[in-house]
């Protein structure tokens, strides 16, 4: 069985796509703790972000700090952070949350309620600076 983010990858779930490539996908996270916080995944499905090779792993945090710098382009902030927990979903991921300090990293903060409007509107800003 697919995981969400697989699922999402492949079209069966709406996102608001931020940028892709043959092996990575980022989008934004319907419950953000900030306006532009984004989830960078490989297409490979892997639950165990330390379970990927090295040369994917590489790669994986080259796109995201690709996407990062669009984000900082786009979404007033400080910095982005980079957050990696990886039990919430068995696909192995990245959460890049822009910050202005650092307790706007706290999952367990209240999460933004944002209309689709708005989903679309930063998505499309972060995209333009991609």
């Amino acid at each position: 069985m697919a995981t969400i983010f697989s699922r999402i990858i492949a079209g069966e779930i709406p996102s608001y796509r931020i940028a892709e490539d043959d092996r990575f996908y980022a989008f934004l996270d319907i419950s953000p703790v900030s306006k532009g916080h984004t989830l960078v995944v490989p297409r490979q499905e892997t639950d165990y972000l330390f379970d990927l090779d090295d040369a994917l792993l590489g790669d994986l945090a080259v796109f995201a700090k690709r996407v990062a710098k669009a984000i900082e382009r786009a979404i007033p902030c400080k910095r982005v952070g980079l957050m990696v927990i990886g039990l919430e979903v068995p696909h192995a991921h990245i959460h890049l949350i822009p910050v202005r300090k650092e307790g706007d990293m706290n999952l367990a903060a209240p999460k933004l309620q944002l209309t689709a409007e708005e989903f679309e509107d930063i998505a499309g800003r972060i995209r333009a600076a991609f």
